[in-house]
């Protein structure tokens, strides 16, 4: 991937909140929350182009792989034909070619597993700014529940601009989820989803423990 996108994508997921919270009171909630949606969603598309191109490249070495390996597998039929008929030279060419292809193969197989390894972590980067955009969400309703405590501190100036701020956070809040919304991204989780998110890693779990399990299984018993 990209070194630029690598350090666009860090720079973002490795962001504060804490910078965007103190820029609600000095500008609007409702740009200052779709200027921060548009960078991640930007980000997103950016490394969804690069994934695009990754997949693509697997899929042309892939393909080529597998035609050099059926190339191979007809080389060799075709050399014990020649053999059969005493045709040692035809025999040669063709094993010649052969080792023209298994010189290649490893190349190939090495350039599927690093696409396939890059893969991988564009999915990845993409799962991470979504979920950023979800950390802000939750970074911003926190924020919004101090702030309202604020307000019933002490009374008087203080207390004046903690409501107004506490008004805006909500603003800010209430302006970042109607963007999410539009994006797709849920902005509830209700107590039975979480329970039931929280109970498929538990099995994921259970089952990464079971594979590892059976595999030192294996090596012992070899």
């Amino acid at each position: 991937m990209r070194e630029g996108l690598v350090k666009r994508v860090s720079r973002i997921i490795s962001a504060s909140t804490n910078a965007l919270l103190d820029s609600i009171e000095s500008a609007t909630p409702e740009l200052i929350m779709e200027q921060a949606v548009r960078e991640i969603d930007d980000a997103i598309g950016d490394v969804r182009d690069q994934l695009g191109k990754a997949e693509a490249a697997r899929y042309l070495s892939a393909k080529t792989l597998n035609d050099e390996n059926r190339r191979h597998t007809a080389l060799a039929e075709q050399i014990e034909i020649a053999v059969q008929e005493g045709r040692d030279d035809l025999a040669e060419a063709a094993i010649a070619k052969q080792m023209d292809i298994e010189a290649q193969l490893p190349v190939l197989e090495k350039a599927i597993a690093e696409t396939d390894q890059e893969i991988g972590e564009l999915n990845a980067y993409i799962s991470a700014l979504q979920g950023k955009k979800r950390e802000m969400r939750e970074q911003l309703r926190e924020y919004a529940r101090a702030t309202e405590h604020a307000t019933n501190g002490p009374a008087g100036e203080q207390q004046g601009g903690s409501r107004a701020t506490a008004e805006k956070v909500e603003q800010a809040t209430g302006a970042f989820n109607r963007i999410l919304e539009k994006a797709g991204v849920p902005t509830s989780e209700s107590g039975a989803d979480a329970s039931k998110l929280a109970e498929l890693e538990e099995l994921a779990r259970s089952n990464r423990v079971k594979e590892r399990l059976a595999k030192i299984k294996s090596r012992t018993e070899a």
